[in-house]
């Protein structure tokens, strides 16, 4: 049984319009002991300007690894949803976010299936999500980085389906990042949910769905960007860290939120229930 720690997704300040180390600084500032980053391809011009979090996989990685221990936190993970789906772009994005993880210091990768093509059929996608985390793999297992799978999607969106894509290959680098919000909107039990996957689990989002959207889009949707603050919507949060207690190793709490005073307000709810 592993440690329980509470971190939080960049994505906080999305709309703060701040750098990425500004981002860090400020989880650190509010308490977080971990960040998970979201990186991308290519060059993105607000966050080149300093207006937006997301680094780019063309940065030199220790600029991570510089600004976490600057601040005094360390990495849950790196936000890097590709669409499994379509392998000429997940193949080889998540081979770079993997080796960039490996050189920054983050021990989780992050993804899922992605929006399907509209002409392939059920079959042909878990051929072609099967490739992508085949060479995947073979990246991260000699890395020892993990990737999580994420319930976000249309396969994803269920147990079964979840369950199907993280067994397409079988290796213990890739087990499940659960998302407590994606998962209630979908109309699934989170709970029931959790506890199936907690002995798969590498990472997990603390997303809280407010009960105004729950009431609006539950059983609609497969996910959401970003919930509420913790301890302000549906989620029980000290029966998901019981669950999460389950897992084989270390689990971080990565928050997903959207504005800084929700991330403030989160912490301040969860502490206490991780003790």
């Amino acid at each position: 049984m592993g440690k329980i720690h509470i971190g939080i997704n960049l994505e906080f300040v999305r709309h703060a319009d701040k750098s990425f180390e500004w981002g860090v600084r400020k989880a650190a500032e509010l308490g977080y002991t971990h960040v998970e980053p979201m990186v991308h391809w290519g060059r993105e011009l607000l966050s080149e300007a300093g207006y937006f979090h997301s680094v780019s996989m063309l940065d030199d990685p220790l600029r991570i690894r510089k600004a976490c221990a600057d601040a005094g936190v360390q990495l849950s993970g790196l936000s890097a949803h590709t669409p499994l789906t379509k392998p000429e772009i997940g193949v080889e994005y998540l081979k770079q976010a993997i080796r960039f993880a490996a050189e920054c210091g983050a021990p989780v990768v992050n993804t899922d299936e992605g929006a399907k093509q509209p002409w392939t059929t059920e079959s042909e996608d878990f051929v072609l999500m099967r490739y992508t985390l085949m060479e995947a793999a073979k990246v991260a297992e000699p890395r020892g980085i993990f990737i999580g799978i994420e319930c976000h999607q249309q396969y994803s969106k269920h147990p079964d389906g979840l369950d199907r894509i993280q067994r397409l290959v079988r290796n213990p680098v890739i087990g499940i990042n659960f998302d407590t919000g994606n998962s209630f909107l979908a109309g699934q039990d989170p709970y029931r949910w959790l506890r199936h996957v907690a002995k798969r689990l590498v990472h997990l989002h603390a997303k809280d769905i407010s009960v105004e959207h729950s009431a609006a889009e539950r059983g609609k949707v497969t996910g959401t960007p970003v919930g509420c603050a913790c301890g302000d919507g549906v989620i029980d949060w000290a029966r998901v860290i019981k669950l999460c207690r389950q897992a084989p190793g270390d689990i971080v709490l990565s928050v997903e939120c959207g504005t800084v005073d929700q991330a403030a307000r989160s912490i301040q709810h969860l502490k206490p229930l991780v003790g």
